[in-house]
């Protein structure tokens, strides 16, 4: 069953219902699911679906004149082979597909420029000559995602400002990954996506009849399946000196953010070099590099300011539990790792998580416009600000505050304080109070809208409160995890 995916569906539908030749560039990092949302796009449809391998230009070229000439090309009545790469696109001219567009998918598109550095100069060519006006439609897709930016598509490359249509897929929101496993309770949803993330090929690996425990002993911990390897796999794949980027993801997946911070913990002394190797994991999409919410331009682009997160969630498990007890698995001992190294410490694990879906839940409350105002930014807090202190003489301190969630509007005159508990416990008022003390003593002119995320509900005095106020909203797990989008406005009525 093929899951989720309708906004890159519907963006392939509208360009091949144009009238107009159109030249696709479809990316992103391995196992997002780039090949089943194309097979997907191609069902009903004449077409030729290409995956080039890393082989030979020669071998390239026989297998894709032969996966061409079975859509009985009138040119196959004259050669056995395209002689070159000009004449082999030429022929998707010739696709007996009548009135209806010509589609050609070329998936790992890197893999034949590798090959034959000269196709993006070829496809420009024949683009600008005959394609571009023609009833056609080329997607080329591709991995390696470095290649595609800096090579493929960078001003002064051939192909610059040829393509119709450029679009990077991302792994799958909370909403889309939970549907893999629609039989979980919403606790293990919500345990399972910080798991697993929203990497398609990842969600597959999990047997829906399985428990949650069952699954993560049989799928990720018993060697020889498939999650068990994958991450040492994409890493040998991607990169030669395994060992260092194997110490620096670990640094990062236990809680090292700072450069400084990571250079210490992974041993790579030399700040530069850590960066260095940052930018490689960063060009992967393994590690995003995260500013507070307001942050300036300026600010940005200093080197040494934000701190650095992995953004697959897998890749934080695996080397949060794998990675640090593979000499004990690789003995056979899934049980006994399950029990005393995940078990105990998989919830909290996953509070971390539960902030991100709840900034997918807000984003969502956004597009229904069931918000108290549209915000312009959202995301992450965190810096120094000025809190109220009833100790201090002017009730005021200076502290290092970080707020899960902050939405700012256009006029940066309305914010959305939200904070996200994940704790096993109800949402206490004194944690309510704390989240009041945050920001707001800085921004005397703004209004503000506080909205608590919870687990395990609330306690009595944030219900009377949020009767009482407008400004309160409040938000449990069965309704972050349903999205019912028909329930939205009760929210503020």
């Amino acid at each position: 069953m093929f899951i989720g995916r309708e906004k890159e569906l519907e963006f392939l539908e509208n360009r091949y219902h144009s009238s107009k030749g159109q030249l696709i560039v479809l990316y992103g990092r391995r196992r997002i699911g780039k090949t089943e949302t194309l097979r997907k796009f191609c069902e009903g449809k004449p077409h030729v679906f290409f995956v080039c391998r890393e082989c030979t230009d020669k071998l390239q070229l026989k297998s894709f004149s032969e996966k061409m000439f079975k859509e009985n090309l009138p040119s196959k009545q004259y050669i056995n082979q395209f002689a070159d790469w000009e004449k082999a696109f030429r022929s998707i001219l010739e696709l007996p597909y009548e009135n209806r567009k010509k589609l050609l998918v070329i998936d790992e598109f890197p893999y034949m420029c590798k090959g034959c550095p000269e196709i993006p100069s070829i496809l420009q060519n024949l683009w600008d000559e005959v394609l571009k006006d023609s009833n056609i439609m080329l997607i080329l897709c591709g991995s390696a995602m470095s290649f595609i930016e800096k090579e493929l598509l960078a001003e002064k490359n051939p192909l610059y400002g040829r393509a119709t249509g450029i679009y990077k897929m991302n792994e799958m929101s909370f909403y889309d990954a939970i549907q893999f496993l629609p039989d979980y309770s919403n606790y293990d949803k919500v345990l399972a996506y910080s798991i697993l993330g929203g990497i398609p090929h990842y969600l597959r690996q999990f047997d829906p009849n399985l428990s949650l425990s069952d699954n993560i002993k049989q799928n990720i911990l018993t060697k020889g399946c498939v999650l068990y390897s994958e991450i040492d796999f994409l890493l040998r794949q991607e990169f030669r000196e395994t060992s260092v980027y194997n110490s620096l993801i670990e640094a990062v997946a236990l809680g090292s953010t700072r450069l400084n911070d990571i250079s210490q913990k992974s041993l790579v002394e030399d700040t530069s070099k850590t960066s260095v190797y940052l930018r490689n994991l960063i060009e992967l999409g393994l590690v995003k590099r995260e500013f507070s919410v307001d942050a300036a331009t300026k600010e940005r682009a200093n080197a040494n300011r934000g701190i650095y997160k992995l953004t697959d969630n897998y890749f934080r498990f695996w080397y949060s539990f794998v990675f640090t007890n593979i000499s004990d698995l690789e003995a056979g001992d899934v049980d006994g790792v399950f029990e005393y190294a995940i078990a105990p410490l998989l919830h909290e694990f996953a509070a971390f998580t539960f902030e991100d879906v709840c900034t997918q839940y807000v984003q969502e409350l956004q597009k229904a416009n069931a918000l108290p105002f549209r915000y312009r930014r959202i995301g992450r807090w965190f810096g120094k600000t000025t809190v109220r202190d009833l100790s201090q003489k002017d009730g005021l301190r200076t502290a290092e505050t970080e707020i899960d969630i902050v939405a700012i509007s256009q006029q940066m005159d309305q914010y959305l304080i939200g904070e996200c508990k994940f704790k096993g416990k109800p949402f206490t008022y004194s944690e309510y109070l704390d989240t009041l003390a945050k920001l707001a003593p800085t921004k005397a002119n703004a209004v503000f809208y506080y909205a608590l995320f919870s687990e395990s509900g609330f306690d009595e005095k944030i219900y009377e409160a949020a009767k009482e106020s407008k400004q309160l909203l409040l938000f449990a797990l069965d309704a972050i995890v349903n999205c019912k989008k028909e329930n939205f406005t009760l929210y503020y009525s």
